[in-house]
């Protein structure tokens, strides 16, 4: 009896000892001399010598989160096996060299966690984690990251449209922000007006690649135009510039405050022309779809899923698991040439579940769902299982854009017809150009004349020159539609 409760204790030891892993980490009062409620995130990665930096999917990387009430300055809190944790508890990691850095969310409103303006973080260290278990490791927040800057230039200018939908919203002051770029003509020909070109950059763009930017704006074919860039950035991701529960209504603050704001402050003609690529893509489609009448031409280039029965080759209508095919095969988020596994999405909504807002999966649910009992947007699926919750994609029915025009075609068709250019490679690394043959069915039955066309090429390689010419050269249509319709010289 003795040796049995000696021999228990001596696992309980062990057992305690082999779930001690653990990092202490703080913040400096010299960068937020204020305590702190939030959500502190743990980075590591044996590759990325900033492994904040990482994109959750793309990359693989542990990651590990908790929430922390009223921490003081200095004060130190505890990341170990009770965090929220990928891919496993932090004791069950790889032993190894790792680069390590801390995050102190305090959710102001930038997109990705890592760089949203005001968080506090510490500077990349590296650290050797062995089996000795009972080792702390001990990191300090001693930076923060700073609010990017836009620097005016001749041709540049950043552009701040007060936004009273947004503000009403989110209850604080909203604006919707891009850059213009304005053509050298806009200089010597003072009394000429202009085509607007927005441009909606994919998930992850910022307009402020812009800041100083020395040269005018390139005509779309040979038309010379002013070019807005879009980001869409915000809290909770990609607005992509459509109303939501959970983001507010980007869609109406784009067409009833931001243009107007837009040709109040410059010499535009009214002509408003749109194009994006992948998640830009999507956006640009779906304001197109969805004002008609604002916008006189579209061209999409591999958007995000337009069709949510081919939702990455998932059929959001049919089936059950988002993370297992019907063979319990991993169902893919990205490939290699549309074919070679790169990562799936098991390992995109487990991440995401410790990296909770700003990135892709997450901001689909912030756009597609309803809010949720807590505050945050329903999730479309179990992170744990990935099961499919129906209750949720009820509501994501309403972002299906193949449904929407099949559903309101008659309607729509007399402001739509003609106006929309669809493409995509024909090996698209996100699996996107399946969900755009299918739209291309959809639209046949009804006799459109959108226009579809397919590319050699993956989401990143398809931008050939032949396909820039194309697209340009539809938009130059448009907007030469444009001017017998509207009567212009």
């Amino acid at each position: 009896m003795k040796k049995t409760i000696f021999s228990f204790l001596l696992l309980l030891v062990i057992v305690n000892q082999g779930f001690t892993q653990q990092f202490k980490v703080s913040y400096a009062d010299s960068i937020f001399n204020k305590p702190f409620t939030g959500r502190v995130l743990l980075y590591l990665s044996k590759d990325n010598k900033t492994p904040k930096s990482g994109t959750a999917g793309e990359e693989i990387f542990p990651c590990f989160s908790v929430y922390v009430k009223n921490v003081k300055p200095g004060q130190s809190i505890v990341i170990n096996d009770k965090a929220t944790a990928y891919p496993v508890p932090l004791s069950d990691i790889e032993r190894g060299e790792y680069y390590v850095q801390t995050v102190w969310d305090r959710d102001l409103g930038g997109r990705a966690i890592s760089e949203s303006p005001g968080n506090l973080y510490s500077v990349s260290q590296k650290v050797t984690i062995t089996k000795d278990y009972s080792k702390v490791f001990t990191l300090t927040a001693t930076k923060v990251v700073p609010e990017p800057t836009f620097t005016d230039s001749q041709y540049a200018k950043e552009i701040k449209a007060p936004s009273a939908l947004l503000s009403g919203f989110l209850n604080k002051p909203m604006t919707v922000n891009g850059a213009v770029l304005l053509p050298k003509e806009y200089y010597t020909e003072p009394n000429r007006k202009f085509p607007v070109l927005f441009v909606v950059f994919g998930y992850g763009g910022d307009y402020h690649r812009f800041s100083g930017f020395p040269t005018p704006s390139i005509p779309i074919d040979t038309t010379v135009c002013i070019t807005v860039y879009l980001d869409g950035n915000c809290s909770l991701g990609h607005s992509v510039y459509a109303n939501s529960d959970n983001n507010g209504p980007w869609g109406d603050a784009l067409t009833t405050e931001f243009i107007p704001y837009l040709e109040k402050n410059y010499r535009c003609n009214g002509a408003h022309l749109l194009t994006g690529h992948s998640s830009g893509g999507w956006t640009v489609l779906w304001l197109q779809t969805h004002y008609p009448k604002v916008f006189d031409g579209c061209w999409s280039s591999s958007p995000d899923p337009v069709d949510f029965r081919n939702f990455q080759r998932i059929d959001l209508y049919k089936d059950r698991n988002m993370y297992y095919g019907k063979d319990s095969t991993l169902n893919l988020t990205g490939t290699v040439a549309g074919r070679f596994p790169w990562f799936d999405m098991k390992d995109c909504y487990r991440m995401e579940h410790v990296i909770y807002r700003g990135e892709q999966m997450h901001s689909f649910n912030a756009v597609f769902s309803k809010k949720g009992k807590g505050g945050e947007p329903e999730r479309i699926c179990n992170s744990e299982t990935g099961e499919i919750d129906s209750n949720v994609f009820q509501h994501w029915k309403n972002y299906d854009i193949s449904l929407y025009l099949r559903t309101n075609w008659d309607k729509i068709k007399p402001d739509l017809d003609g106006k929309v250019r669809v493409t995509v490679g024909k090996q698209d690394n996100f699996l996107l150009n399946y969900a755009v043959v299918m739209l291309e069915g959809e639209m046949k039955k009804l006799n459109s004349t959108f226009v579809f066309q397919y590319y050699p090429g993956d989401h990143f390689t398809v931008a050939t020159p032949e396909f820039r010419k194309d697209g340009n050269a539809f938009l130059e249509q448009k907007y030469t539609e444009w001017l017998v319709k509207n009567k212009q010289p």
